[in-house]
């Protein structure tokens, strides 16, 4: 079995495994919109701690430039030129076996999946700033969900996310590399305040995801 085979198979294989409130959970978790109170929190945690100074707009241009290198080099450089359809296309030879959820399908291509390498990305940038074990780990679970939440909804291959992940570690380290550099800091000033508020607030935010799931099975 080659390494192409094998991806297919654990596609479906975790694709497979689906009920109602999990369709529910996995769609809205997989949306943008729904982490803006996450992203936001993470703003005013960069803010709390490096106060306005120029260290904190040379933080958020290194995490806009993170998202930026991982749209180009995902959706711009290589997806048109590996040209792997996504498991839902309507065309895909498989695609009658995939699972979708509200008929939805995402784009043409698949490989390396934008979402793998934003989220990855936005950890990775976290975890070189703060060092912080415990507020890594969140965000890295928050990322590696994000990821199985696309085969969940049958739009990126296992192999897509894997791809896309290591493109988010490699631009988010580039970034801060980039940052340290220009603003001659490698993290927040000692000691570090409120780095538990984009915890709570993605935390909740996964928990309101969870009631709605629940409530739509209940009505």
């Amino acid at each position: 079995m080659n390494a192409l085979e094998l991806d297919n198979d654990l596609f479906f294989f975790l694709n497979g495994m689906h009920n109602s409130f999990w369709d529910s959970f996995m769609y809205v978790y997989s949306g943008k919109l729904i982490w803006i109170p996450l992203y936001a929190a993470l703003l005013y945690t960069l803010w709390y701690n490096f106060g306005w100074r120029r260290v904190f707009f040379y933080a958020l241009l290194a995490i806009g430039l993170t998202f930026l290198l991982t749209d180009q080099i995902t959706v711009s450089l290589i997806r048109p030129y590996v040209g792997r359809l996504r498991p839902t296309h309507a065309v895909h030879p498989d695609g009658e076996l995939v699972h979708i959820v509200n008929n939805y399908r995402g784009g043409l291509y698949s490989f390396p999946s934008a979402h793998a390498a934003n989220t990855f990305g936005l950890a990775c940038f976290v975890w070189m700033l703060f060092r912080k074990w415990w507020l890594t780990l969140f965000f890295m679970g928050w990322a590696a969900l994000t990821c199985y939440s696309r085969v969940y909804l049958g739009v990126h291959y296992p192999g897509d996310l894997l791809v896309g992940a290591w493109v988010g570690l490699l631009s988010a380290s580039s970034a801060y590399l980039l940052f340290r550099l220009v603003s001659r800091c490698r993290r927040a000033e000692s000691p570090l305040n409120r780095l538990y508020i984009p915890v709570c607030v993605g935390g909740l935010t996964v928990v309101g995801i969870w009631v709605y799931a629940v409530v739509g099975l209940l009505i």
